[in-house]
């Protein structure tokens, strides 16, 4: 069974969201990274770029597939973990540990339309 960490928001497209003040910390659950099989590359957006909720803000490929990534919450990425293109795995070494992006999040209210982790748990069981 997949790890679901408390006090994160989630999407249905299984990405997570920590809050930090106006900053949304995002990354994909374990679910997901599970789901993907073996993460072998990172396609990342830049610092700057400006994303509206449900927007395709990069993509992952594994050995099995490749998987749009689709930002949660509208905003400007603030920082990009550059790291995860060296080295993409620790997406699936540890899925909560290695965040993908932060936004400045130009809309927090959207933050409370997604699940808590209870919902997520739930939704991803189906």
């Amino acid at each position: 069974m997949s790890k679901v960490v408390e006090g994160l928001r989630y999407s249905e497209d299984h990405e997570w969201v920590k809050v930090e003040g106006n900053v949304a910390v995002i990354g994909i659950s374990d679910f997901a990274q599970h789901e993907l099989g073996d993460i072998t590359y990172a396609d990342l957006p830049e610092v700057d770029d400006e994303f509206e909720a449900g927007e395709e803000f990069g993509a992952l490929e594994s050995v099995k597939a490749s998987s749009e990534l689709l930002i949660p919450v509208s905003g400007k990425v603030v920082e990009v973990n550059l790291e995860l293109e060296d080295a993409p795995e620790k997406i699936n070494e540890d899925a909560y540990e290695a965040w993908i992006i932060k936004v400045e999040m130009s809309d927090p209210a959207e933050v409370e339309a997604l699940m808590d982790a209870a919902a997520y748990k739930a939704f991803s069981e189906k």
